[in-house]
C-alpha cells in the first residue's frame, strides 16, 4: 500500500445532500457543502499495521484504514461524529480530535492518561466528536507516544446549510498535509531518543501528502501531482501533521491568500509564503493564474536554535495546468524562494499578520475585553537537563535533556487524570501548578545560571471557575537552548492579543494588545526568546491538556493540565462517563 501520486482533486458521482465525492488515495473531496441540518455521522477506525515503501525501502507502519494518510471526515458546522475505534494493532493507541472543543466531554478527547487510559491492542473504543462553532479545517491524530508520525489525517467542516464560505466558492478543494517520515520504526527512534537522554534522530524526509517529493531517492514517481485548471481558484486544506519542525510553504510563481486559520476564518491574506507550526491547520485560496506548466510546491523546516540538529531538505509536490505538454517531465520545475530556515522575522510576521475576519456574520467575540480579565497567568517554557548517572547520557555535559512548564517537568500517572477528577481518587494528581513562574531570573539573557536548568518533576494542575476569563501569556526562556513552542490547547480555541521578543513586560506589553480582530486559534508558535498572550473564556468543564507540540519536547515534558469546574446548571456540567472507556 503506497499510495500514488496522482491528483487529488477529481470529479466525482452525485450523492445525496448535492455534494460531489470523489475518492483517491485515501482522500474525499466535496465541491459543494453537505445539504442538512445538524447530522451525527458514524465512522469507522481501524488501526493496523500496513507495508508502505517510502526512499527505497518497505517498512510496516501504523495506520488507520490501512491509509497514509488517514482517512478525512467531513461534516457540517454543529453535526456530531462518532468514531467506533477498533486497535487491531500490535502498540496501544489513542486518537485526539486537535481542534475540537468538545463541548462537556473530555472523555473523547484523547490524550493518553489525560482523559482515558490507552485503547489496547484487540479492544474498541467509540468516540463522539462533538461540533460546535468550528468552521473549516481541522485534523485528528494519535496522542499516544509517537504513534502520530503515521496515525494522522484532516477534518473538513462545512458551513451549515444555508450558508456559504465569506469567500467566493472555489473550484474544488484540496487537503495538503505535511508530515515527516523516518526510514527506521518510529517505536524504535523513540526508544533510542528516550534512552539516549539526547535529541532524536532526525526524520529522513517531510511529506506532502505522505509522499517526499522528486528531490528525494525512489521518490519521483510517487510525487503529489495536482491539476489545475488555468482561471480557477482551488482551497487548499493545509495541515501541519510534522512531527518537530515548523514549515515555511510556498507555490512557485503563486501568491496564496490565507482565509482561515484552525477552523477560524481570517481577513484575507494575500502572502508569497506561509509559516506553519505542527499541530496548526491554515485555509488557503490558489488563484490559478499563471502561463500552462509545472510549478513546485514546496516545504522546507524553520529553526531557530543553531545547536539543534534538523532536516534541511525540501519535500516537494507538483501543481500541474490543465493542458500542459507532459511527455518530457524529466526536468524538475523551479523550486519557490522559501525564506532561510533560520529566519525569525519570516516566521514571526506571517504569524502577526493574522487577523479575525470579525463581519456580523462571524464576530470576534469575548474575551477580548480587557475588563472582563478574571484570572491572569504567566508560564515559562523551558528546556531543561536533569542528572544522568556517570555523566553518560547524550545531553549537555553527560545530562539528560528534559522540558518544563513553570519549571514543572509533566509526569504522567498511572490513571488518567480525568478519571481521577470524575472519581474523586486521590493521588493522582496535585493542584499546585504555580500560576506565575517559581523562578525568577532574566528569561532570555544569552548567560543563565546552570543551576536554573534543573526542573521538579510533578503531575500538577489549574483548576479554573467555571466561565471565568483567562489570560495566558507564555514566556519563552534560553534556558539550554532557545526556541520557538508551538502550544496547543485542548477543549478550547482562544485569542492571541499580543506577543514580542524579550521578557514579558506586565505594565507596557498589555498596552499594545490587539483587542479588536486579534486571530483565535488553538495552537500558536511562541517566539524564540519572546512572549505571547492569549486570552479564553473558561466555559467547557473538564480535564484539558496544554503541550508544546514539538513532539520531543512533550516526550521530556513540556505539558501541563487545566480542569475546569462544573457550573451550577445541568447544561454547564460533564457529561457523564462512557461504559467503553479504556481501561488502565
Amino acid at each position: 500500500m503506497n499510495g500514488g501520486g496522482s491528483s487529488l482533486l477529481r470529479r466525482g458521482r452525485r450523492l445525496t445532500g448535492g455534494v460531489s465525492q470523489s475518492k483517491s488515495k485515501g482522500f474525499l473531496l466535496f465541491d459543494g457543502f453537505l445539504g442538512s441540518q445538524a447530522l451525527l455521522i458514524r465512522r469507522t477506525f481501524v488501526v493496523n499495521e500496513t507495508p508502505y515503501t517510502r526512499l527505497c525501502s518497505t517498512k510496516n507502519i501504523l495506520t488507520v484504514n490501512g491509509q497514509y494518510p488517514g482517512p478525512t471526515l467531513f461534516a457540517h458546522r454543529g453535526d456530531t461524529i462518532v468514531v467506533d475505534v477498533h486497535n487491531k494493532g500490535s502498540q496501544n493507541v489513542t486518537l485526539h480530535w486537535h481542534g475540537v472543543k468538545q463541548p462537556r466531554n473530555p472523555w473523547s478527547d484523547g490524550p493518553e492518561y489525560i482523559t482515558q487510559c490507552p485503547i489496547q491492542p484487540g479492544s474498541k473504543f467509540t468516540q463522539r466528536i462533538i461540533l460546535t462553532d468550528e468552521e473549516g479545517t481541522m485534523w485528528w491524530h494519535a496522542h499516544s507516544d509517537w504513534s502520530r508520525a503515521t496515525v494522522h489525517g484532516a477534518i473538513v467542516v462545512y458551513p451549515k446549510n444555508g450558508h456559504s464560505y465569506p469567500f467566493p466558492k472555489p473550484h474544488a478543494e484540496v487537503p495538503i498535509i505535511l508530515g515527516d517520515w523516518w526510514k527506521n520504526d518510529v517505536q524504535e527512534v523513540l526508544d533510542r531518543f528516550l534512552d539516549s537522554g539526547g535529541d532524536p534522530q532526525i526524520s529522513d524526509a517531510m511529506t506532502i501528502n505522505g509522499q517526499p517529493g522528486d528531490l528525494h531517492p525512489c521518490s519521483r514517481s510517487g510525487t503529489f501531482n495536482q491539476i489545475v485548471e488555468r482561471g480557477k481558484t482551488y482551497l487548499l486544506r493545509m495541515v501541519n501533521a510534522g512531527m518537530n519542525n515548523i514549515f515555511f510553504f510556498a507555490i512557485t510563481n503563486h501568491t496564496l491568500t490565507v482565509v482561515g486559520v484552525d477552523a477560524s476564518y481570517v481577513k484575507p491574506l494575500d502572502t508569497t509564503y506561509i509559516a506553519i507550526s505542527p499541530g496548526q491547520t491554515i485555509d488557503l485560496l490558489l488563484e490559478a493564474n499563471q502561463p500552462l506548466g509545472r510549478y513546485y510546491m514546496a516545504a522546507k523546516a524553520y529553526n531557530s536554535a543553531a545547536r539543534v540538529n534538523f532536516n534541511s531538505n525540501t519535500t516537494t509536490a507538483i501543481i500541474t495546468y490543465k493542458g500542459t505538454n507532459t511527455n518530457n517531465t524529466t526536468s524538475s520545475p523551479p523550486l519557490p524562494n522559501l525564506p532561510i530556515f533560520n529566519d525569525t522575522n519570516a516566521s514571526v510576521n506571517f504569524t502577526g499578520s493574522l487577523r479575525s475576519l470579525g463581519n456580523k456574520a462571524y464576530p470576534a467575540k469575548e474575551p477580548i475585553c480587557p475588563s472582563r480579565v478574571d484570572t491572569k497567568l504567566l508560564f515559562t517554557l523551558s528546556i531543561n537537563t536533569l542528572p544522568c548517572n556517570d555523566e553518560s547520557c547524550a545531553g549537555p555535559g553527560g545530562t539528560r535533556l528534559a522540558a518544563s512548564v513553570n519549571n514543572i517537568t509533566f509526569n504522567s500517572p498511572s490513571i488518567d487524570i480525568l478519571e481521577g477528577y470524575y472519581k474523586k481518587i486521590s493521588g493522582v494528581y496535585g493542584n499546585d501548578f504555580p500560576s506565575i513562574p517559581p523562578l525568577k531570573f532574566n528569561y532570555t539573557s544569552d548567560l543563565i545560571p546552570v543551576e536554573f536548568r534543573t526542573p521538579r518533576n510533578g503531575t500538577e494542575v489549574i483548576e479554573l471557575e467555571f466561565n471565568s476569563t483567562v489570560e495566558l501569556v507564555f514566556q519563552g526562556t534560553n534556558l539550554v537552548a532557545g526556541i520557538d513552542h508551538p502550544m496547543h490547547l485542548h477543549g478550547y480555541s482562544f485569542y492571541v492579543v499580543g506577543w514580542g521578543f524579550g521578557n514579558f513586560d506586565k505594565v507596557r506589553d498589555p498596552l499594545r494588545y490587539n483587542l479588536v480582530d486579534p486571530p483565535l486559534q488553538n495552537t500558536i508558535a511562541v517566539p524564540r526568546n519572546g512572549w505571547t498572550a492569549i486570552r479564553f473564556t473558561a466555559n467547557n468543564p473538564g480535564v484539558w491538556l496544554m503541550h508544546c507540540h514539538l513532539e520531543r519536547h512533550i516526550s521530556w515534558g513540556m505539558e501541563m493540565t487545566f480542569i475546569v469546574k462544573n457550573g451550577k446548571r445541568p447544561e454547564e456540567q460533564i457529561l457523564p462517563r462512557p461504559r467503553d472507556m479504556p481501561p488502565c
